[in-house]
């Protein structure tokens, strides 16, 4: 049974009280009173946190989220931690390869004991099946790959409405809306775009499902792929130039980013927006983009979280106060930070001396939206026989501007469109 500080005190009240009315014992009696044993400590909480932090894309490109739930956790434990258990994080680097990925997930599963994983962030996610057949709950982590639309017991920061039975998607096929398009049509008024990726699965089959969702919406469609090794974005800046795209989406890291945008200075491709994902939403953008002026105040971001530049709002603020200490800040990192708070949530819905696997899995699995105090745009984890055909969609969006940072365009929550779902294959 748990001991509050309040029944504490009424205990030590009580005792003071007793001693006090009319004691006759000398005082020597009291002398040779035994010291009663310090109590222990409460059992740490333990979670691990798997990230690509070294991988052939460059390091520190996947360490974001996992930055972002370290420092929600040390908040936390500051404040007393979970029913006044800490949470012991365990980091792991799997290098960003399958055979490393494996090896954190054994170790974090078989020898560390997590509780959860949280904010997972890797290139070649292998070891999910496992987790999922341990039945350990991943919080939060970051969709790269097919994992969280594929096993059970894993919750991607953006939710899943497949069923999860161990195939991706529906009969490996996944869906994706197209409110993103839709909104650069209406808005900007866009019609030619480009996609650019690498010659990489992951990267490949996003620029898939992007392309796809570009022509469902009437674009006409310019694909640039470049070598993951040796990519050479002054070719593919020229070649979307020449092709007169005015808007151009991306399926490649921040270096590539960089590296394409000073390419599209180079050789004058000037576009309406340079539209970029979540994994981008940095405040690095002046150093990552400084041999790209033009191309850098372009840059446009899209995501399902609240822009981490939005002081204004109290989750947000929470976030920027408590990671000042760090050198950047990132959408990724805010991502993270709404990770960990989901795993807490969670193990706070249990008895503290019970913050079992089970019990968070339990909460996980509540079929509840989530948002994480309105940091996310609501997520949700059903598991739908067959996919939507169609689906209203919010998004949050952003524009970078020299001397503001990233300025978000409206609200994340009232920027919603009715839109189709396209199938493709990871």
């Amino acid at each position: 049974m748990r001991r509050t500080a309040t029944g504490a005190a009424v205990a030590g009240l009580l005792l003071l009280a007793g001693t006090a009315c009319g004691s006759r014992l000398p005082e020597s009696d009291f002398g040779n009173r035994a010291t009663p044993p310090p109590r222990e400590a409460a059992a740490p909480i333990r979670v691990g946190v798997i990230s690509s932090a070294t991988s052939p894309v460059g390091g520190f490109a996947f360490t974001g989220p996992r930055d972002g739930a370290k420092a929600y956790f040390d908040r936390l434990n500051a404040q007393g931690g979970i029913g006044g258990r800490p949470v012991e994080v365990r980091l792991c680097d799997d290098g960003g390869s399958g055979v490393g990925n494996n090896t954190c997930v054994h170790r974090l599963i078989d020898e560390d004991k997590v509780v959860a994983i949280v904010a997972t962030t890797a290139l070649d996610y292998a070891g999910a099946s496992q987790v999922s057949h341990a039945r350990v709950p991943d919080i939060g982590g970051q969709p790269i790959g097919p994992a969280y639309d594929t096993y059970p017991h894993l919750y991607g920061i953006y939710g899943s409405l497949a069923p999860r039975d161990g195939t991706p998607g529906w009969d490996g096929e996944l869906y994706g809306g197209t409110e993103v398009y839709r909104y650069f049509k209406r808005v900007q008024g866009a019609r030619t775009a480009a996609v650019v990726s690498y010659n990489q699965s992951a990267s490949a089959a996003y620029a898939r499902l992007v392309t796809q969702g570009l022509r469902a919406e009437g674009y006409r469609v310019v694909g640039e792929q470049v070598d993951f090794a040796l990519p050479n974005f002054r070719a593919a800046a020229a070649d979307l130039k020449d092709q007169g795209a005015d808007l151009v989406f991306d399926a490649i890291d921040t270096h590539g980013n960089a590296q394409l945008c000073k390419a599209m200075d180079d050789v004058g491709a000037h576009v309406i927006a340079k539209v970029t994902n979540v994994q981008n939403w940095t405040s690095t953008v002046p150093e990552d983009y400084k041999d790209a002026p033009r191309c850098r105040n372009a840059l446009w971001a899209t995501g399902s979280s609240r822009n981490y530049e939005d002081v204004g709002d109290t989750a947000v603020r929470e976030f920027r106060d408590a990671t000042q200490g760090l050198k950047t800040h990132s959408q990724w990192q805010l991502e993270g930070w709404a990770a960990a708070r989901w795993f807490t949530d969670a193990a706070r819905s249990c008895a503290p001396a019970d913050v079992t696997r089970a019990c968070v899995d339990a909460f996980m699995n509540r079929g509840k939206p989530y948002t994480a105090g309105g940091l996310l745009i609501p997520v949700t984890y059903e598991r739908l026989a067959e996919p939507p055909k169609s689906r209203r969609t919010c998004l949050s969006v952003a524009r970078w501007r020299d001397g503001s940072g990233w300025v978000s365009q409206g609200d994340m929550n009232a920027t919603c469109f009715d839109v189709p779902q396209i199938a493709y294959r990871p």
